[in-house]
Formats: C-alpha cells, sequence, structure tokens
C-alpha cells in the first residue's frame, strides 16, 4: 500500500511538472495587420492574422479588429506594435488608433484622431507613442493606456515615419517632405536635431542598436543613404548596382523598406520595381552581397527577434543564412497573404513577455 501511494506521487509530480513545463514554455506568433498593404482585401483580408513561428509559419487564427472607413469598408492599416506592460497590440488605421488586448483579444477602445494615423512606434517601458499624422504637418504623443494626447509636435510637413531607438532616449522621426531625419528627445519631447539632408525626401528608415547609425531610404534613389545620429553629417550614397530602376506601383519611390539584421551584420534592401530584396555589408564601404527575387512587389522588410526569419512584406519567408524562401504565408483558406505591418510576440501562457518593432532596426550594442 505505501509502494503504490509513493507511485501515485510520483506520478502526480510528473504530470503537475510537465503541466508547468508546458504552461512555461515560450510560443511565437506572428502578428500581421490586414489590410497591410493599402486598402486591399486580396492580400489578407481584415484584422491581424497570427502565425506560429515554431511550427514553419502556419495560420494559427484571426483576430477581429475595428478600423473601418465611414463608408463601412476596412481602412488601410497604417502601423503595428506592442506594449509589453500593459500585454496589448496596437492598430492605427487611416482615421483611428486600436488598442487590444492580447490576452482577450478584445478592442479595449478605439479613438479617432484629427488629422488621421500613420506609422507610430512605442517607447521601450511600453507607456508612450508617438503618433504622426497622416502626413499633415505635426506628431501626437500619446500615452498608450487611455489613448490621451500628451502633447503635439508642430512644424513639420507631412509626418510619416516613426521609430523610438532601443535605448527609448530618442524617438526619430521621417517627415516625408523634407530631406531630413529629426532626432526628438523622448523625456522633453523636443527636436534635438537633424540628420542630413539626404539627397531627396527620407521615406523608410532604420537605426542601429547604439543609435549610432541611422540608414534611410529617399525618394528617386534605388538605393539608401547612411546618416551620422551623432554629428547630424550624411556620410555615405550607396546605389543598388546591376539592376534598373523603373516605375512602381505603390509608394512612389524605387527602395521603399530597409532593415538591419539583428547583428547588424547585413542591411536588406527592398526593390518595387525588380521585386528583389538587395543584401548589403552592414558596414562601410556596404559592399553589395546578393538579391533574392520575391513573389511581388515589396514596401517593407523586417526580422524575426532571433534573426532566423527575414519578412519582406511580400509574403514570404526567407532564411537569411541561406537566402531560401521557406515559405509563404497563407491565411485560414490558403490564400496568399502580405502585409507591410507585423510583428512577432513572444508568450508564456497567455502572456506576452517580448515582441519586435515593424521596424528592422539593429539590436547590436
Amino acid at each position: 500500500m505505501k509502494t503504490m501511494r509513493c507511485i501515485l506521487l510520483l506520478m502526480l509530480s510528473l504530470l503537475l511538472g510537465f503541466s508547468s513545463d508546458a504552461q512555461n514554455k515560450t510560443k511565437r506568433y506572428l502578428y500581421v495587420a490586414a489590410p497591410g498593404t493599402r486598402d486591399y482585401l486580396g492580400y489578407g483580408g481584415h484584422g491581424i492574422l497570427v502565425f506560429d513561428i515554431n511550427n514553419k509559419h502556419r495560420f494559427v487564427k484571426r483576430i477581429k479588429t475595428q478600423g473601418f472607413h465611414p463608408n463601412g469598408k476596412p481602412s488601410n492599416v497604417k502601423g503595428i506594435a506592442v506594449s509589453i506592460p500593459l500585454n496589448s497590440i496596437y492598430v492605427s488605421t487611416l482615421e483611428s488608433l486600436q488598442r487590444i488586448d492580447l490576452s482577450s483579444e478584445k478592442v479595449i477602445w478605439e479613438i479617432p484622431f484629427a488629422g488621421g494615423c500613420d506609422r507610430m512606434s512605442i517607447s521601450p517601458d511600453g507607456k508612450t507613442m508617438y503618433l504622426p499624422s497622416l502626413e499633415k504637418d505635426f506628431w501626437n504623443v500619446v500615452n498608450c493606456e487611455t489613448g490621451a494626447i500628451i502633447q503635439t509636435l508642430k512644424g513639420f510637413k507631412r509626418a510619416h515615419n516613426t521609430l523610438y531607438g532601443l535605448s527609448g532616449k530618442y524617438v526619430y522621426l521621417a517627415d516625408i517632405g523634407n530631406p531630413w531625419l529629426y532626432q526628438v528627445d523622448a523625456q522633453n519631447h523636443t527636436l534635438v536635431q537633424k540628420i542630413g539632408p539626404f539627397r531627396n525626401f527620407v521615406r523608410p528608415f532604420t537605426v542601429n542598436g547604439k543609435e549610432s547609425m541611422g540608414l534611410v531610404t529617399v525618394d528617386s534613389l534605388l538605393g539608401f543613404e547612411v546618416g551620422d545620429l551623432k554629428t547630424g553629417n550624411k556620410l555615405a550614397s550607396i546605389v543598388v548596382e546591376g539592376w534598373n530602376k523603373g516605375p512602381v506601383r505603390r509608394h512612389g519611390n524605387p527602395s521603399h523598406g530597409i532593415a538591419y539584421s539583428p547583428d547588424e551584420r547585413e542591411i536588406w534592401l527592398c526593390d518595387g520595381f525588380n521585386m528583389r530584396l538587395h543584401v548589403f555589408q552592414g558596414k562601410a564601404p556596404y559592399q553589395q552581397l546578393t538579391s533574392i527575387p520575391l513573389k511581388d512587389m515589396p514596401g517593407w522588410i523586417s526580422f524575426s527577434l532571433d534573426g532566423k526569419y527575414a519578412y519582406p512584406s511580400s509574403g514570404e519567408v526567407i532564411d537569411p543564412m541561406t537566402r531560401k524562401v521557406l515559405y509563404h504565408l497563407e491565411d485560414e483558406q490558403h490564400n496568399y497573404v502580405s502585409s507591410e505591418k507585423l510583428v512577432e510576440i513572444e508568450f508564456q501562457g497567455n502572456k506576452a513577455i517580448r515582441a519586435s518593432d515593424q521596424f528592422g532596426n539593429g539590436k547590436a550594442h
């Protein structure tokens, strides 16, 4: 009898241990907001599509979202971001900003903003958001919990892309009506300096982990330019070799989208006309290494947190080491999914513990 009791206790402890291990196991998902390419519903429909990174990026579920035009049709998603402390994911559309709880998957609030919304960024502590207007002359600084406006920064032409540096000390703003990258003090919300001028208006950009270098794409250039975030000077202008510059269907400029690999050893650049990703060395003289064909025009590029996957907005999942396309994102009906607005989120249980951002910023300190 005593032996049987010991066996039962051992079995129970093992079961509890397995249950605890399963509960504490980190799960990784890719959250893809749609419509994430203009308001085209043929690239994933409407909502947030969730893919299991650890299971060959297979479709898991679709989270219902809001964000509609006045005529009732789904509105173009402009940005996506995560607050870990608030366990929330945020989706901006042309007209409004939504906060969605990651556990219940319910919309906590949706707030329309005068002047519209564009691609935002959240502070590393998850409390503050820089939310650009829809190509108007200002950015709103927003409380992530309530959605209330803390402050408004004016004096721009066409507010657009926004990125918090890893330190949380600075926010970087791209006004697509100016040839400058703006650096703002994130504590008192004041302009520190302008980096540039670059050869044309600044489009998608990224910064390295030390916040010493910035890479920008600009209008009319098939390539990228480099800025020194310490001195404010432009350092280099890199043109893609061996490929012709031609007309693009979206965004208007040849290279719309650029990213550091997380270890900053490489730079990945979008080429809309040739439907390619061009890969460069991550430091001067920025040698061009290779080009990767895609099934559609890319307008954005980002990476998984561990750097093992590259995510062009055309919907491929690429192995950065072999340069091979591993998978194509597909929805519940096996239709191809593509979006310029996606993030990786890691969970323990139903609580988010870590997240990437929609920009391909460097992670090396």
